[in-house]
């Protein structure tokens, strides 16, 4: 008999009427730049102050992987000790943690080595991984296990499962669907499915969570017929503020009856408007959780297990670095308050204010003006300098500035010649420029080293700061020079 969700016609929520989540889960994808427990001691307080009840922890290349693993183990993984530590941490401020571990898509940290790469579903591309080998299911139980092995008391294992890229287009692939009739989501359901028996079997009273995006085409007798249903209680992800409520309840209603007795929801709070961010802009985000609130007060609250707020680091392992945490805590103030009260108000929006140190919050435009005291504050007013006075100028005075453009073009720079009443002109404005540019890239750095490791100080800088900064250096070493060869 098929069973229907029983909806509410009530419309948007109102001031007094709030949505409560079991769990409110902050999602800490540490690929790329994973904060010092230190760091991480100091931000843990404010989450729990904020609404959070739960983290969502995505290690990938940071989790201290050993033995036949320890390829998959990046130079500025976490140790174990760490890793305690950080449960610890979370314990003493009631947060409930779950562990992220990837499973078949977002393989890259693992198919990138050339000792994993011939586990690829299409061997030229390291996301997804070959569902038929038996080597490719030794690799998932190896990293299960020793990811329990340091969380052995949780009650959910996230087994990610998300864009699952090139899927069907591996040659053994292919030769399944001509030799059995099955199709692609036949396929996915099947690997999910002996995944998540895995964990079942192997730790009672551990219930598997996946991202939904690879379920939502498949239809409702095959996502039925698979018993999927019985083992994974899926997640459904979307970041955008257009959010369609509707789509959504259609979609939980559909995973109801198919047998999925519990459902997660995943908005987020920063790293899901653009590959290279650097600035979130809150009202984004805000829009989006005000979707999703609608969404949960249109369905029974029973199913609803929780709600993931995610805040990606980078788009994949390979892309660029978005967001860093700090810059996003302003946003994820606004979010978990938001979920809290059921609303957004300037009440609420005063009480963040107040929980972050800031004078001003602008949910609605990225402010060029930052003055806060919560941890990492300073990284977030760096960065907004960096892109509000520095970046931008830079690149007007290289490429608008008349004296620059027309008496010290790439033509006159490569042959050394300049007017010298031009430099006076020019240099002026340049040195300004770069004295501003080299102090404020001084402080950046000694603060991102408070709460990154090197390699992620030394990425963000690299791809951010240095491009602008050396351009302008080299453009005042060349008037120099020119100068030099005029007398």
């Amino acid at each position: 008999m098929t069973r229907q969700l029983t909806v509410s016609d009530n419309g948007g929520l109102s001031a007094d009427e709030k949505v409560a989540f079991k769990l409110t889960l902050v999602h800490l994808d540490l690929k790329g730049a994973p904060p010092k427990v230190s760091y991480l001691a100091e931000v843990m307080p404010l989450f729990s102050a904020l609404g959070a009840s739960g983290l969502l922890i995505e290690y990938e290349d940071t989790f201290p992987y050993y033995g036949e693993l320890l390829q998959l183990r990046a130079a500025h993984a976490y140790s174990p000790q760490e890793i305690r530590e950080i449960l610890r941490l979370a314990q003493l401020h009631r947060l409930e943690v779950i562990p992220l571990i990837q499973t078949f898509g977002h393989m890259e940290f693992a198919l990138k080595h050339k000792e994993f790469s011939h586990l690829r579903e299409v061997p030229m591309y390291p996301n997804s991984l070959n569902p038929h080998k038996e080597e490719s299911h030794k690799l998932l139980r190896a990293m299960i296990r020793q990811v329990m092995e340091l969380h052995p008391e949780v009650q959910w294992l996230h087994i990610g499962s998300d864009e699952v890229y090139y899927l069907g287009e591996g040659e053994e692939s292919k030769k399944y669907f001509s030799e059995n009739g099955h199709s692609v989501e036949d396929l996915f359901l099947s690997h999910l499915k002996k995944v998540a028996s895995h964990v079942v079997s192997s730790y009672p009273g551990v219930k598997p969570i996946a991202w939904d995006d690879m379920l939502r085409g498949a239809c409702a007798q095959t996502l039925t017929e698979s018993g999927v249903a019985q083992l994974v209680e899926p997640m459904i992800w979307d970041y955008t503020p257009n959010l369609d409520v509707d789509n959504r309840i259609a979609l939980i209603d559909k995973y109801w009856q198919c047998g999925f007795h519990k459902i997660w929801l995943a908005s987020a709070f920063k790293g899901a408007t653009g590959t290279s961010q650097q600035l979130t802009h809150i009202g984004h985000h805000l829009e989006n959780h005000r979707r999703w609130q609608q969404v949960v007060k249109k369905i029974p609250q029973g199913i609803l297990q929780g709600l993931a707020i995610t805040g990606w680091q980078r788009y994949d392992h390979f892309s660029v670095l978005c967001e860093l945490l700090p810059v996003g805590i302003p946003s994820l103030a606004v979010c978990l308050q938001t979920l809290k009260n059921g609303f957004f108000s300037e009440q609420i929006a005063a009480s963040v204010r107040d929980l972050l140190g800031m004078s001003h919050l602008d949910t609605e435009n990225y402010s060029s003006e930052i003055s806060a005291s919560f941890p990492g504050s300073d990284v977030l007013t760096l960065i907004t300098q960096v892109t509000f006075f520095l970046k931008t100028p830079t690149k007007d005075f290289l490429e608008e500035n008349r004296f620059v453009t027309g008496w010290f073009s790439p033509f006159h720079r490569k042959r050394k010649v300049v007017h010298p009443i031009m430099v006076q002109q020019i240099e002026p404005e340049a040195v300004s420029l770069l004295s501003k540019w080299s102090s404020v890239m001084g402080d950046l750095q000694t603060a991102l080293l408070k709460i990154f490791p090197s390699v992620t100080a030394e990425e963000w800088m690299e791809e951010n700061a240095l491009p602008c900064y050396l351009q302008l250096q080299e453009l005042v070493e060349d008037l120099k020079t020119a100068l030099e060869n005029q007398t």
